[in-house]
């Protein structure tokens, strides 16, 4: 099984940025937790503050790998483009969000990812990338 996790801007602070809503953990860390325990699953990783860059990588892994977990962060709540994006394609797209984006502003209560996405989960830290792993293997 193939799988990537594309993460959006400002993700690359993770650990650094805001720990009492995101945690102490940086991404590569947690990522490597990840490969360790899920070795049968080839996993990969990007990350880009770029909105183009991320419909880029979606593009280029929509209809090769069996599946995106997408934390497209901001730009959930304002890029039509990366929905379309996610529209576009065949491989099935679980969106993540480390915080509960309904517990926060109100502009973040819009996703333009959701309405495409196979299921979004929301709110559980770092442990919602793993959870959105796991449906992949359901």
């Amino acid at each position: 099984m193939k799988i990537i996790i594309i993460n959006g801007p400002n993700l690359n602070l993770l650990g650094k940025r805001e720990p009492e809503v995101y945690g102490s953990t940086t991404f590569p860390d947690y990522l490597q937790e990840l490969k360790t325990k899920y070795p049968s699953i080839h996993l990969e990783y990007f990350q880009s503050n770029i909105e183009g860059e991320l419909i880029d990588k979606i593009q280029e892994v929509g209809f090769s790998y069996d599946g995106i977990i997408l934390n497209a962060a901001a730009y959930t709540h304002t890029s039509i483009g990366i929905g379309d994006a996610v529209k576009a394609i065949a491989t099935p797209v679980i969106e993540v969000h480390i915080s509960n984006t309904f517990s926060r502003e109100t502009f973040r209560h819009q996703s333009f990812i959701s309405a495409n996405a196979k299921g979004i989960i929301i709110g559980f830290g770092l442990k919602s990338y793993e959870l959105a792993l796991q449906s992949f293997q359901h």
